[in-house]
């Protein structure tokens, strides 16, 4: 870490890049801070901010005992979540934003922004974080740098991302970088040079999170939390990124990314865009529940993929840490996760121990009986509240996961033989399934949705859209994103990945899970090998090809009924009739953008559901297993 004089007109070339160098004179000269940090990454610099944040009351040391090297941050209560409503996407033309992305225009948001940053930090250091997301050099690699006033970002980056003097000697004149700048928007000093004392989380009431997906730029300002504030996450590795890859032939998406070996000794990669909330971590971290079979990590969130020399799919995790939700996080659900985080990890809004460990709700099945919650009062179990927020986090190295595979770091990726969708769904969507083809894969992608009420309520419930879990994320308009998938597959050809759907969540009519999840969610993915291998026969149904049920491996699966996988295989023509009356509203509502591809291939759907209602048999199954 090297710092220097508060001096705006005299900021030290740090960087070989002219570019960079001049980015830093100008943030500096509108935020006004007290000094220049260029963050170099090392153990040293990572220390002695970890030891100015506990003396600030930022961190608390945890015991040295329980959990060595590890951290807990407690964020304001205004501030502990992504703010969508105040997140942006500032596209040059409103239409390139599209329907399901916030807009504003570029020229307009910046001057609104100038004015919120003008003195923004003054009183604090400025911290300058270059950083590179993907391996050092790789080839589907891309660089940025952030600036912050925030001790925790710079952190918090160090963990994920490969932030310091190493990305900086990647940032050579003439290659593209992101300019990533943020605030939180708590100057300690004023302009009459009056002054007041810092808080423990600075932010400010008005937050923006912004991105300019022409210029390559991301403006964050109010927030401290999460991807609101670490902006080579969502900002960078899916908006901004989303928009290069759409530009320039390659894609960004917020995937898993795993590796399995079968007991045969073949590893096959597979990618998964999963919504929130549908088990995605625990999936990149599953501990395999047949014999013989291994699951490895490369990432738990985002994937970046290019097509390589030979032709295939190549992906890589840009990420160098994860950065998880930790209630629902346990030993029983993800022990990888638990064994992940016993060292060196940074907790942010979980509940602390009498003993001066850290716990929040499914981490064991009975509370503490005393805890301080994550706003810093006695807890106990008859409070009646949460001891850590639902969005409570952890932070933390990815090399540090027991599971991960040693491919994490090839700096060409690898490649991908398949690619998984699946949401949380108690009706209609079987447990696993193939696409027809790739166009068809697209359609699946693109009606992703989650169920928001109990199946019982209603042949489909109301679906909480969410495409290729990207309705968040995509950095420009969502018909031109699915269009971009269609082109990658007229591209790869018969070398693209085969697609594939999953449900673990589907229930039968009592309200109860019929599959059991978690280490058994092994036996779809030996299905989906046995596919590509061709082991495997498949039964074509209007939704697409479904297993044939005896090809379930379901040996020493105790407890569960056979039965049970003629209803987990069920395609109810009825019920899936309303949900293409769903869709269809849905693609129309996203506008005359949408891909003609995916209304023929709803028209599809929707011609073989009818023949199949008007059969004599109501519905179509899969046959019951002998």
């Amino acid at each position: 870490m090297t710092e220097h004089a508060h001096d705006h007109l005299d900021i030290p070339q740090r960087a070989a890049n002219p570019e960079v160098n001049d980015w830093v004179r100008e943030i500096a000269a509108l935020t006004k801070p007290s000094r220049i940090v260029w963050c170099d990454g090392s153990q040293a610099e990572i220390d002695a901010l970890t030891a100015e944040m506990v003396d600030a009351g930022t961190l608390i040391k945890l015991n040295e005992e329980l959990r060595p090297g590890s951290y807990l941050a407690r964020s304001d209560a205004g501030d502990v979540a992504r703010v969508e409503s105040r997140t942006y996407i500032c596209s040059e033309k409103e239409e390139d934003a599209g329907p399901t992305n916030n807009w504003r225009a570029p020229a307009e948001m910046k001057a609104e922004l100038s004015g919120l940053f003008d003195g923004s930090m003054r009183g604090r250091p400025m911290y300058v974080v270059p950083f590179a997301m993907g391996p050092l050099g790789g080839a589907i690699t891309q660089y940025g740098v952030e600036i912050t006033d925030s001790p925790y970002v710079v952190l918090s980056m160090a963990l994920m991302t490969r932030s310091g003097d190493g990305a900086l000697e990647h940032l050579t004149p003439g290659r593209d970088w992101v300019k990533a700048l943020h605030s939180v928007g708590f100057p300690l000093e004023f302009e009459d040079g009056a002054s007041r004392p810092d808080v423990a989380w600075p932010h400010n009431e008005s937050k923006y999170i912004t991105h300019f997906p022409e210029t390559r730029e991301i403006i964050s300002y109010g927030s401290g939390y999460g991807g609101n504030a670490l902006l080579g996450k969502k900002c960078f590795a899916l908006r901004i990124a989303s928009a290069m890859g759409h530009d320039e032939g390659w894609m960004a998406e917020h995937m898993l990314l795993i590796q399995v070996t079968s007991p045969e000794g073949k590893t096959y990669t597979l990618t998964g865009a999963f919504p929130s909330a549908t088990g995605k971590t625990n999936f990149a971290m599953m501990k395999p529940k047949l014999d013989g079979w291994k699951v490895e990590t490369l990432g738990d969130d985002i994937v970046w993929m290019r097509k390589a020399a030979d032709g295939r799919l190549n992906a890589i995790n840009p990420e160098f840490g994860f950065f998880g939700v930790a209630p629902g996080t346990g030993y029983d659900t993800n022990p990888v996760a638990m064994e992940t985080i016993t060292t060196n990890t940074i907790f942010t809004n979980v509940a602390l121990t009498d003993d001066g460990d850290v716990w929040w709700e499914g981490m064991t099945d009975e509370a503490p009986a005393h805890l301080i919650d994550w706003q810093g009062n006695d807890w106990t179990p008859e409070s009646g509240t949460k001891a850590a927020h639902p969005n409570a986090r952890f932070t933390v190295r990815a090399s540090q996961c027991p599971t991960l595979s040693p491919a994490w770091e090839a700096p060409d990726g690898v490649p991908v033989d398949a690619i998984l969708f699946g949401g949380r769904r108690a009706s209609n969507v079987p447990l696993v399934f193939e696409s027809k083809d790739w166009k068809h894969g697209c359609f699946l992608g693109a009606t992703l949705a989650s169920e928001q009420t109990a199946a019982a309520e209603g042949p489909v419930g109301i679906l909480r859209r969410d495409p290729f879990a990207m309705q968040p994320f995509a950095g420009y308009h969502m018909a031109d994103y699915w269009g971009h998938w269609l082109k990658t597959g007229a591209d790869l050809g018969d070398k693209a990945p085969r697609i594939f759907q999953v449900n673990w969540f589907r229930k039968d009519q009592d309200g109860t899970f019929l599959w059991p999840g978690f280490g058994e969610n092994v036996r779809a993915v030996k299905w989906i090998i046995d596919r590509l291998e061709n082991r495997a026969e498949s039964i074509e149904s209007p939704i697409g090809q479904l297993p044939v049920t005896s090809d379930i491996d379901i040996s020493g699966l105790d407890g569960f009924d056979p039965a049970a996988l003629d209803e987990i295989f069920t395609v109810d023509p009825a019920s899936w009739l309303v949900e293409v009356g769903v869709t269809r509203e849905y693609f129309d509502s996203i506008g005359e953008k949408v891909p003609a591809t995916l209304y023929t291939e709803l028209d599809a759907v929707h011609a073989a559901l009818d023949a199949a209602a008007a059969s004599t048999t109501t519905q179509t199954k899969a046959p019951i297993r002998a």
